[in-house]
């Protein structure tokens, strides 16, 4: 090759040889010289080429191998991925052959451990699916021809199906190229968990029965009926004496009375009626098909007898019974709240005749219930704008006649009704809880009338069960008397025989609190309700108030002053005074002497009146008490 080494030499050794032939010894050692590093470089050259390319070869390998390794754990995450999935994992080729599947596949089919392998063909896998149980009444070939459409490049599979007893979400999806993936997802539990949900949102979760909000679908559904000429009638039953059950059983045995009554309704209707629990004990029935109102009364007096027959619950042998409210439809309503609202009406109206009946709804039951709503609508602004007032009624002791004290009751001046009796405000405020704030009210403004009365003279304020169902009472007893100076020897506090029907033992302690602050107790009302001796004997009362219904009939009736008689002699005996409310005539009054009665109050000394007419009597009584003293 030109310019090669070798030719290179050759020109150099040509140069050191003469004319003659003859070499130039010392030329030619150093040409040799030359050419002998020009071959050692060559060859350090070669060498170091060559451990060059055993470095990159090494290199190249490390590399490589660091790939594979890598490469294999990829896939074993990728293995343990699939194998840990909640799903069924399968992957079809091109050819229908399975290619992937991971260990739960099998398990999430129903299917024995390596049913589905790789390797088989996807109508192979379908007729293994058919074997165990799936696509019942199907052959291979049918689910086979319907299934193998998910291979289409870009088809999609999205479906629910019931397999082997079992709930499965299969998802597919076709490949580019053929072939496809599927999931299969178990989704039985989470279905049958969202249906206990669902049925808890439309079911009562003691009784099982439908709940409200399935009442307003079904009156929907028959209102509907309605248009074609049907009627259906609404009954809403309220359980009586249901709270006396809990407060003195507890809650297991009214839990289970309220299942009891539940299986005793169901036992009493037909497959088309619907029976609800509204809450509490109160429940709803919607009676279709059937010829109204005469329907509906027989079902009413069904359920009143049926419902009001003893209940074994837990050992304790339990009594209740049932009041019932009736709306029909269409005439009393074309809406389910209008409906409901005109049954609540009838039963408010059955509850307040005696219990244990029924009623049928009348237009005018709508009008005093809005006649109702907007008396407690003035009730709430009234006692603001100063409408309320108090007036006193004396009260005198029989042995001298003398005034000892006076009544405070509470009066409501309507800028448009005009006097409005307490009969009517005071249950409804008791209903309310406006009878907190009044109540406290009457406490100040009694006591600071009180307080302008001769040190002798006391002020009865009635108190409601409703205020000794808050300890607040006794603060505010205090508060009041404080604000106005007046001793609480001089405030008595009437109570009726309902409040010992609450909580027992914290309605004496209630008792024991004011009886602390020196204020004197006093019983109203007394052989009206029951327990009242087991109650004198309980609490040790500063008064009795024998109720008027006796001393009215003190002169007609032997049994009548039997009774006034006995109260009397029972009060002297534990050193109680007794006051007979209602006396009229002094015929009256007279045998209430006869008869030992400490105290009388009634129209015979005085009609209720205002404080300054209060403070006038008083001054009035003085007066003729000074000028008889000065007569003697």
């Amino acid at each position: 090759m030109p310019g090669s080494p070798h030719r290179q030499f050759a020109r150099q050794l040509a140069r050191a040889t003469g004319p003659d032939g003859v070499v130039d010894i010392a030329r030619l050692g150093l040409l040799v010289g030359a050419a002998y590093e020009a071959a050692e470089r060559d060859r350090r050259r070669a060498e170091r080429a060559m451990a060059l390319m055993a470095e990159a070869l090494e290199a190249a390998n490390g590399r490589q191998e660091a790939l594979v390794r890598e490469l294999r754990t990829q896939n074993a995450r990728f293995v343990a991925a699939m194998d840990n999935m909640a799903l069924g994992l399968a992957m079809y080729d091109a050819e229908e052959r399975l290619v992937v599947a991971n260990e739960r596949l099998n398990a999430v089919l129903g299917l024995a451990p390596g049913t589905l392998r790789v390797g088989m063909t996807y109508r192979e896998a379908v007729a293994a699916c058919i074997a165990a149980g799936h696509f019942p009444e199907r052959s291979a070939d049918r689910v086979y021809a319907a299934r193998r459409r998910i291979f289409a490049p870009g088809a999609s599979l999205d479906v629910e199906e019931v397999r082997g007893g079992r709930i499965l979400a299969v998802s597919g999806r076709g490949l580019e190229g053929g072939g496809c993936i599927l999931t299969f997802q178990d989704v039985t539990e989470r279905r049958e968990a969202e249906a206990r949900i669902e049925h808890m949102a439309r079911h009562d979760a003691l009784t099982g029965l439908p709940n409200r909000a399935q009442l307003h679908g079904r009156m929907e559904e028959a209102l509907a009926r309605c248009q074609r000429g049907e009627e259906f009638a609404v009954l809403v039953l309220d359980l009586d004496r249901f709270k006396a059950v809990n407060d003195t059983l507890g809650h297991p045995v009214g839990d289970g009375l309220l299942r009891a009554v539940t299986a005793r309704l169901r036992a009493q209707l037909r497959e088309t009626d619907t029976v609800v629990r509204l809450g509490g004990d109160e429940f709803a029935v919607i009676q279709t098909m059937a010829a109204q109102p005469s329907a509906a009364t027989a079902l009413a007096r069904r359920l009143i007898a049926t419902l009001s027959e003893p209940y074994e619950i837990e050992g304790h042998q339990v009594v209740v019974g049932t009041s019932i409210g009736i709306a029909l439809a269409p005439a009393d309503g074309g809406a389910p709240d209008i409906l409901l609202k005109a049954a609540d009406l009838a039963l408010h109206r059955a509850k307040a005749e005696g219990r244990g009946t029924w009623r049928f709804f009348e237009a005018e039951m709508d009008a005093r219930m809005q006649q109702r709503r907007r008396l407690e609508l003035d009730l709430r602004q009234a006692l603001a704008a100063g409408q309320f007032s108090l007036h006193y009624q004396p009260l005198v002791e029989v042995a001298s006649g003398r005034i000892t004290g006076f009544e405070a009751l509470l009066r409501w001046q309507h800028p448009e009704r005009g006097l409005i009796p307490p009969g009517e405000f005071i249950p409804l405020a008791e209903e309310t809880g406006l009878i907190l704030p009044l109540g406290e009210w009457v406490l100040r403004e009694a006591c600071r009338e009180a307080a302008s009365w001769p040190g002798g003279v006391s002020v009865a304020v009635n108190v409601s069960a409703v205020q000794f169902g808050t300890p607040r009472l006794v603060d505010a007893v205090a508060e009041a008397l404080a604000a106005a100076g007046l001793p609480a020897t001089r405030l008595e506090i009437e109570v009726t025989e309902s409040i010992m029907l609450q909580d027992n033992i914290t309605t004496m302690a209630i008792l024991h609190r004011l009886r602390g602050l020196g204020v004197r107790i006093s019983m109203d009302d007394f052989g009206t309700g029951y327990s009242s001796l087991g109650y004198l004997r309980s609490f040790p009362f500063d008064k009795i108030k024998i109720d008027q219904s006796f001393v009215r009939d003190i002169g007609k009736r032997g049994d009548a002053r039997a009774i006034v008689r006995a109260i009397s002699g029972l009060g002297g005996s534990l050193g109680m005074r007794t006051t007979a409310e209602g006396v009229e005539t002094r015929e009256q009054f007279e045998r209430l002497r006869a008869d030992g009665c400490t105290e009388a109050q009634g129209y015979l000394f005085g009609r209720p009146v205002p404080g300054e007419a209060a403070r006038e009597m008083l001054r009035t009584a003085a007066s003729a008490a000074a000028q008889a003293t000065a007569a003697a």
